[in-house]
């Protein structure tokens, strides 16, 4: 019996660690709808190599200029990793948003290593989609890219 009310703190716990180790640049952050949103956007793109993961691929391809949507995890620490990023994003014209986790935002990558940021493509780098697939994909990216529009604009 003592052994489950510890299962069941557990997941508490865990939340309210997510919610604390927040950076406090984590602006604008993702809701729960919109983060959902966000990394289902971002597991399509993985699944369609779409998807550049790690601050090093992403300011390579924000420098090149490609364009597409930014999701930066909320938890990273030191937070000196990813603080140009956002810079970069913004001179460039790119929308940004910041989600809670780096591991969440790895699951939907499609890493097991925790992501600091990806940047979600519309078009993939090498070979081509299928019109369908390219279709649902750019429709998912606009929604997203709506409400992170959305949301910047009612922060700043």
């Amino acid at each position: 019996m003592g052994s489950d009310s510890e299962a069941e703190r557990t997941p508490h716990k865990d939340e309210k660690k997510k919610i604390v180790s927040l950076a406090p640049i984590a602006k604008p952050l993702a809701g729960k709808k919109l983060s959902k949103r966000t990394l289902k956007l971002v597991r399509r793109a993985a699944e369609h190599k779409c998807l550049k993961r790690g601050v090093k691929e992403v300011v390579k391809s924000i420098r090149r200029g490609h364009k597409g949507l930014c999701v930066i995890a909320g938890n990273i620490s030191p937070i000196d990793v990813i603080t140009h990023v956002p810079i970069l994003c913004e001179e460039s014209d790119i929308p940004y948003i910041y989600v809670a986790s780096k591991e969440d935002l790895a699951n939907a990558g499609a890493t097991k290593r925790p992501t600091c940021c990806v940047l979600v493509l519309t078009k993939p780098t090498k070979g081509e989609l299928g019109q369908e697939e390219q279709d649902k994909l750019k429709a998912d990216y606009t929604l997203v890219v709506e409400d992170v529009k959305e949301l910047a604009s009612s922060l700043f």
